[in-house]
């Protein structure tokens, strides 16, 4: 089983948009069994509250389900526990590996890393544009799953 754990900074909007959307992605090409995903965050600042709301609807429109998905912090044992720890931005990815210790085993990454043209995926609680956070979304997961070889 392939554990990945993505991370943001509060858990509200970009680590579970890419949660539900890489289940959603496994589900449909029938290799959810194969994965355990989860979303975490670098800060404690929205710990134990819900998607945000604008993100919640973005995956509601596009017909996922995030019910019950409540924020949580990264800890020390995740890093152990994962396979991939998958950050939105650079100062998650540092954020991700000051919290964990370092990055030993290279589990640390960013998203949009495994796509033809690396970036960060912009914070739409400060840019309010959850369409391009979805987008980028999208396009991260997808390019993650051929990374791992499930997309040819």
């Amino acid at each position: 089983m392939i554990k990945i754990l993505f991370i943001c900074h509060g858990n509200i909007c970009r680590s579970p948009m890419a949660e539900f959307v890489l289940k959603k992605m496994t589900a449909e090409r029938g290799i959810a069994g194969e994965f355990h995903i989860e979303s975490a965050a670098t800060s404690s600042e929205e710990l134990g509250n819900p998607v945000y709301p604008p993100a919640r609807k973005k995956l509601a429109e596009n017909g996922i389900s995030c019910e019950g998905k409540r924020a949580r912090r990264l800890t020390k044992r995740d890093y152990e526990d994962f396979d991939f720890l998958i950050g939105m931005d650079e100062e998650n990815r540092y954020n991700m590996r000051r919290m964990t210790g370092g990055d030993p085993d290279g589990k640390v990454s960013c998203l949009m890393d495994y796509c033809e043209r690396p970036r960060e995926v912009a914070d739409p609680w400060y840019t309010r544009d959850f369409e391009a956070t979805w987008r980028d979304v999208c396009e991260g997961c997808e390019a993650f799953l051929g990374y791992l070889g499930f997309i040819k």
